[in-house]
């Protein structure tokens, strides 16, 4: 959770109970995994990948990586990359047509890492609409 806090400071905290629940649903799932990336025994890094149901592409599904940090003393160690290139080779594996990833555009050293990773920011273009806070 400390990543995820990393990744979002503004995000309400949630409480540990509900967080234990949240990551129970998401990593029992059979259609997302959660990768960690370990330094001298700690998580350092992680991302997630869920694979979408697809009618197109001859039924492959599409994957989708998300919440990609790092921890701030662990970066330049190769670990946000490494959690990457597990991502996007299990999604081969799994048959996805393609693996998509967006990041925000204020994050430029992320995207040289990405793009470093084999993501190319010019294929297709991202449009993300956010619900508005109460």
């Amino acid at each position: 959770m400390s990543l995820y806090r990393e990744l979002r400071p503004n995000d309400p905290v949630l409480p540990s109970e509900k967080a234990s629940e949240f990551w129970s649903k998401v990593n029992d799932a059979p259609a997302s995994q959660i990768i960690v990336a370990e330094y001298e025994g700690l998580v350092g890094a992680t991302c997630m990948l869920a694979l979408i149901a697809n009618i197109a592409s001859e039924g492959r599904p599409i994957g989708f990586i998300e919440h990609v940090v790092t921890a701030q003393s662990f970066r330049r160690k190769g670990l946000g990359e490494a959690c990457l290139r597990y991502a996007v080779e299990t999604g081969w594996k799994l048959g996805c047509c393609k693996v998509v990833l967006l990041s925000g555009v204020q994050r430029p050293e992320a995207h040289g890492v990405y793009e470093k990773v084999g993501f190319c920011g010019d294929v297709e273009r991202g449009f993300v609409i956010k619900r508005p806070r109460p």
